[in-house]
């Protein structure tokens, strides 16, 4: 009889750390770049665990900004937070933010000129078209990187993010890295002020902008092309060589980093390497290093744990690149430096 009632005890305590665990909901935003694969990633970690994680794509500004306020539980951009922003947010809400970078992935030049299939473009002339000095589909510029191609004598038209934006960040960056007459006019930013062109929400907006009109130009993350059957353009990369942007060239690109830097924060556009994609870069979860929710902190360490291991085999079906096995290392490091009111989580 005493045995009964301890068993049954026993499986009592088991069952509430079940249902409690079950019950905690975690609440983020940021980034539409990896929203493709964090959908799949809540959803079967849901499956997993049962813990609910309900993700809202607001734009990498957006994430910064929630975490930074402290009215998500994580945030997420493809743009690093600045000194000043990490210390902004240190200062609000009493502890530092981890970047965990979860996938790398490709901008790609989108395009919408029906029956031309492998246009090549490299930076100076992107950044021209951009800028709004090259106006023409047919202009000398273009043709020349396109010699077997036949361009119509088309207005350019240029779709850029209006929003707060990660991917803008990666774009911006490597323009600023190609063209001079960028960097001093325009610059790097998740938002800047564009010279020209239309403004859409997110990347599935760029990607809608891009769609219905002939002879615009965008930039999306790959899988928001592929999933929109939107052309894209092949770039020439450091070497010279006109590169497609997949996920082998993607990680080639990280392959060219000379050092990560501890903080995780680091940018891989026009990279190093004959193979290398070269608007590439990765995307980052933000996360409070220093918890107040033991249960939440505690669901999320198990996630951050699950990504870096089980979730890395659903990023090449859905165009990003997995992490380099370095990098996953130095992420589980950081990992392991979360605490929940002064203790560390395991």
């Amino acid at each position: 009889m005493k045995l009964n009632k301890i068993i049954l005890s026993l499986l009592g305590v088991l069952f509430l750390g079940t249902v409690t665990f079950a019950q905690v909901q975690l609440n983020g935003a940021g980034a539409t770049f990896p929203a493709v694969i964090y959908s799949k990633w809540f959803d079967q970690f849901k499956t997993n665990s049962g813990v609910q994680i309900n993700y809202q794509a607001i734009g990498s500004g957006g994430g910064i900004k929630q975490i930074t306020e402290g009215t998500v539980d994580f945030g997420a951009s493809d743009a690093f937070m600045t000194d000043e922003q990490l210390n902004d947010a240190k200062t609000k809400q009493g502890s530092p933010i981890l970047h965990i970078p979860t996938v790398m992935g490709a901008v790609v030049v989108c395009y919408n000129l029906p029956g031309i299939q492998g246009l090549n473009l490299d930076g100076a002339t992107l950044a021209d078209i951009f800028l709004g000095n090259i106006k023409k589909w047919d202009d000398a510029r273009i043709k020349k990187l396109n010699p077997k191609l036949t361009l119509p004598s088309k207005n350019i038209t240029v779709a850029h993010r209006s929003d707060g934006s990660g991917t803008s960040f990666i774009f911006t960056d490597y323009l600023t890295k190609v063209s001079k007459d960028w960097e001093s006019k325009v610059g790097k930013g998740a938002s800047v002020n564009w010279p020209v062109g239309l403004g859409g929400k997110g990347n599935d907006g760029v990607a809608g902008l891009v769609k219905q009109s002939e002879g615009t130009i965008g930039y999306v993350e790959l899988v928001y092309a592929k999933k929109n059957s939107i052309s894209y353009a092949n770039m020439k990369n450091k070497a010279g060589k006109f590169i497609e942007p997949t996920f082998k060239s993607v990680t080639a690109a990280a392959a060219g980093m000379k050092k990560m830097p501890e903080d995780l924060r680091v940018s891989i556009t026009d990279a190093e390497g004959k193979d290398s994609y070269p608007i590439s870069g990765f995307t980052w979860l933000l996360v409070y290093q220093n918890w107040k929710d033991e249960a939440k902190a505690q669901a999320f360490v198990k996630f951050l744990k699950w990504a870096m291991d089980k979730g890395q085999g659903f990023a090449e079906d859905l165009y990003y690149a997995k992490l380099p096995a370095s990098v996953v290392k130095m992420c589980e490091k950081k990992i392991a430096s979360i605490t929940a009111n002064g203790k560390k989580v395991k």
